[in-house]
């Protein structure tokens, strides 16, 4: 199958001719790759700043690799700060070394080291991406991952002409370290960012940026996918091309039922492909392509700007290579509100595994461990004497289970490997709050929550349901919740308090969409199901950069089984050390 990218940006045209290197993408089943993490200038919003790339790229390079592929990437930390790359959604099986979060599975590359993450691609087709995995660092420093089906093997929906990826992000015009360390230590929220991004572009809507505008040209009657990728640090976002409709056939590299939208929600973590058929003839208009935030948060937390993309048409009757014609008539799409709870309910329930045979839906039926998480803001008092600019005083917090997570000095999978968990971590993480409440109600009086390194312990092969529950206690908000390792089944979701009674009955266990982030609604409950097949320790944490950073977070130790291909592997001679 051929595949054609079109790529208006030259940064992302550059990045595929440069990390393609000999290996062929039709062919080869070993994809190998050099990242260098440097410092690299880039001027938007009409001001420069030096940002951490990937081989001086913004976006980085695309990853290509097929179903079954090996995949070797030497990263070289050229940079000044410390790193670690996460190849958001690969399954890592028994290959953890590989996952990449920073004191979970590794220690993080220092500045003039260097790491070979090697993993293999198994079971998933579509659409991941990679991001770095430490402090805000993310921010700019992310690319796709693109995994083609095997040989021979054809999409399960009809043939795209040509595919592309559109990754969404955001822009600070300040420093995101500087931004976070002076959050920290006042307590209070972050700065938001100046600018949502397309392809690393701010496009028109934003001042001194109409000439850094993502482009999508295309031909009349033809059928695109676009491989949508959500790499913004904080913002869940809503998108809608202007007199089109985009077909939804694959989440988080699985595909699904297709259906057809008007506009979508894809939050931080998140992807997913979509088909766009363009209008069976030249339409002598152009479209405007617009993504802004979906939040229920506080006022003045999040980022609310809008930021443009545009499609055009090619002209049959003009051979002209003119990039866009000012004179034709634009279209915009309408969005919806910024907290249309309901829109964003409605179209994550229309979200199905395709559940065939040769895609089947594998939805534990069974439960050997069951598991209720609150998750949700809280707060830390202030130090004595001190000044804090979070809630009556004090400082933001995070944390599920009221347990607000520290990050060791060590990374965790060694910890666990070497049998040294002694002063790194516990393993009594509670299976559900110690004090229950009424979660989406009246907040109780006392909002602080607890510190600690705490880790749920399962036996492999364990079949698992965990109900993850959003609190109002500082104010109801969506959580995009990213589970390492694994995929998912959603199984249910709703609004209130979760009901361990009545809810359960109205369970999907035949089609329910299986993916690796998942929004837990705000004031409202998901239920996922998951196998315990992969040996390790594995990360989950909301996907909203923030929210990390004040503690929403936690990890599972997943333990070797009794066969050897059960058990995780020795870590590489060339992992990072502390």
């Amino acid at each position: 199958m051929a595949i054609s990218y079109l790529l208006r940006s030259s940064v992302l045209a550059v990045a595929v001719v440069l990390m393609i290197f000999s290996v062929d993408v039709a062919k080869a089943d070993i994809r190998e790759y050099q990242f260098d993490v440097q410092m690299t200038n880039v001027t938007r919003l009409c001001s420069s700043k030096s940002i951490v790339t990937v081989n001086g790229q913004f976006p980085g390079p695309t990853v290509f690799a097929r179903e079954g592929d090996l995949v070797v990437v030497r990263v070289n930390n050229r940079a000044t700060y410390n790193m670690s790359i996460h190849w958001h959604g690969i399954r890592q099986l028994r290959s953890g070394w590989a996952d990449g979060p920073a004191y979970i599975t590794q220690c993080p590359i220092q500045p003039g080291g260097s790491y070979v993450y090697k993993f293999t691609v198994t079971g998933q087709r579509g659409t991941l991406w990679w991001h770095a995995h430490i402090s805000w660092l993310r921010a700019t420093v992310y690319g796709p991952i693109v995994i083609l089906p095997k040989p021979g093997v054809p999409y399960p929906f009809p043939a795209p002409h040509k595919e592309l990826p559109v990754v969404f992000g955001e822009w600070w015009k300040a420093d995101t370290e500087a931004v976070i360390s002076q959050a920290m230590q006042s307590g209070g929220g972050p700065n938001v960012s100046d600018a949502f991004t397309i392809n690393g572009l701010p496009g028109p809507l934003y001042n001194c940026s109409a000439k850094d505008t993502f482009k999508l040209k295309v031909e009349p009657g033809k059928t695109y996918m676009l491989r949508l990728i959500n790499a913004a640090l904080n913002d869940e976002l809503f998108f809608s091309i202007a007199g089109h409709t985009l077909t939804v056939v694959d989440v988080d590299a699985v595909y699904v039922k297709p259906f057809t939208v008007d506009t979508l929600l894809i939050t931080p973590g998140q992807t997913s492909n979509v088909l766009l058929t363009a209008k069976p003839s030249y339409p002598g208009a152009t479209f405007y392509m617009l993504a802004a935030p979906y939040s229920t948060a506080m006022s003045g937390t999040f980022d609310n700007t809008t930021v443009a993309g545009i499609l055009e048409y090619e002209d049959p009757s003009s051979r002209s290579t003119a990039a866009f014609n000012k004179n034709l008539p634009a279209f915009r799409p309408t969005l919806p509100r910024i907290n249309d709870t309901s829109f964003v309910s409605n179209y994550t329930g229309k979200l199905r595994s395709l559940a065939t045979a040769e895609y089947p839906a594998n939805v534990p039926q069974q439960v050997d461990r069951r598991f209720f998480f609150t998750v949700g803001l809280g707060t830390h008092p202030c130090a004595v004497n001190g000044t804090c600019q979070g809630p009556n005083g004090s400082r933001f917090a995070a944390s599920v289970n009221n347990v607000s997570f520290v990050l060791p000095t060590t990374a965790l999978l060694q910890s666990h490997f070497a049998g040294r968990s002694g002063g790194v971590y516990l393993s009594n993480f509670p299976a559900m709050p110690a004090s229950p409440f009424n979660y989406t109600g009246t907040p109780p009086n006392n909002t602080n929550v607890s510190n600690g390194t705490r880790l749920v312990v399962l036996p492999y092969g364990a079949s698992v349901e965990l109900v993850m529950q959003g609190t109002s206690i500082l104010g109801a908000e969506s959580h995009p919740f990213h589970l390492h390792g694994f995929n998912f089944f959603v199984v249910g979701q709703g609004f209130g308090n979760f009901d361990p009674v009545n809810d359960p009955a109205k369970y999907n266990l035949v089609d329910p969409v299986e993916r690796n982030t998942v929004g837990v609604p705000a004031a409202g409950w998901v239920a996922i199901r998951f196998l315990a097949d992969n040996p390790g320790v594995w990360f989950m944490h909301c996907h909203l950069e923030v929210h990390v950073s004040w503690g929403l977070k936690m990890a599972w130790v997943v333990q070797d089984g009794s066969l050897p291909n059960q058990k995780i592997l020795p870590p590489p001679s060339d992992l990072p050390k502390c």
